[in-house]
């Protein structure tokens, strides 16, 4: 295949990825990095990208980034490791940087863009049944990261309907767990990485939908190349598994705390604690959502959820994220 690609935010963990992905099927691949320093990183991580500068907050260079690519995946979107100050921080930079990629998109006769949205603009207010793509979040109940998403997804689908000619697919993921491709840990494995390290005295009720990353780079493929992908989007989620399950997993092969926290005391912390407000929120509630669609309509696959919480523990052991944890206890 010789078909351009144009990946945003080719820093980011998504991203390098289906930037991955792509290499592997064939695809000439253009990423974009908001500065120089980056690209270097990225050219010594990803060789065979070609890498162009440019910064969601401005114009300037998306004529250029997306100047000859056939299909374009939007990967790029803030996601905060704590609580902004205020919600714009947030859905200003998504929403503007998503119709910035549109745009040019449009303006250069790209066929396909597939946006990364989340499972946040799918479950907020919508709790009670099985979650499906018909399921939008109620941004009155959004926290900020929700708000965001929500309505970066809204405004490019209001964009796709008055650009006809402009194909648009929608990749809806989980909580995204996988193994890192360089000494950076995203926010989305920062719970393994604290189990890791010793950094927790127990685990709270806390449910999760995830996907691995290598499995949602596939997604966003087969969603870049199925012709009826257009027009659709797509939740790419797995059951539901807890945290504390998730550390039970962890401990077969490192001894992490498996203690569950008791929800007072997560409470009670969150009054010290910005991230342990947004856990609170979470307490106890369930996360059930359909990858029926994907699965159907892209012959989407997803791998165990064990073998994709080892890979990123052993990804950020490999890194140096944490110290080498000590292995498991023998089984008594």
């Amino acid at each position: 295949m010789s078909d351009l690609v144009l990946v945003t935010g080719a820093s980011g963990y998504v991203a390098g990825h289906v930037i991955q992905e792509l290499l592997g099927q064939g695809y000439r691949v253009r990423g974009t990095v908001r500065s120089a320093a980056r690209a270097t990183a990225v050219a010594e991580l990803l060789p065979g990208v070609e890498l162009v500068e440019a910064d969601l907050g401005s114009d300037a260079g998306w004529a250029a980034a997306v100047a000859g690519c056939r299909f374009v995946l939007h990967t790029a979107s803030p996601f905060p490791s704590g609580v902004p100050d205020h919600e714009d921080e947030l859905v200003r930079p998504a929403v503007d940087g998503t119709l910035r990629v549109l745009r040019a998109a449009a303006g250069s006769g790209v066929e396909r863009v597939v946006v990364t949205s989340s499972i946040a603009a799918v479950e907020v207010g919508n709790e009670g049944h099985l979650l499906t793509e018909v399921d939008w979040s109620d941004t009155e109940q959004c926290d900020a990261y929700q708000k965001s998403k929500t309505l970066a997804e809204r405004a490019a689908w209001d964009f796709a309907a008055q650009h006809p000619n402009l194909e648009l697919a929608v990749i809806n993921p989980g909580m995204i767990i996988g193994p890192i491709l360089r000494a950076e840990a995203g926010t989305s494995v920062d719970g393994i990485r604290a189990l890791l390290a010793g950094g927790m005295p127990g685990v709270p009720r806390l449910n999760f939908a995830t996907v691995d990353v290598r499995d949602l780079a596939v997604a966003h493929r087969l969603a870049m190349e199925t012709l009826q992908a257009a027009g659709n989007r797509y939740i790419c989620a797995g059951e539901e598994v807890s945290f504390p399950q998730m550390a039970q997993i962890l401990a077969q092969r490192y001894r992490v705390a498996t203690r569950v926290l008791p929800d007072w005391l997560v409470r009670l912390s969150a009054r010290f604690n910005p991230d342990a407000r947004t856990a609170v929120r979470f307490l106890g509630r369930a996360a059930h959502l359909s990858a029926a669609k994907a699965e159907h309509d892209l012959n989407w696959t997803m791998r165990p959820v064990a073998d994709s919480l080892l890979d990123t523990a052993e990804s950020l052991i490999r890194f140096g994220l944490v110290p080498a944890p000590r292995p498991a206890r023998p089984a008594a």
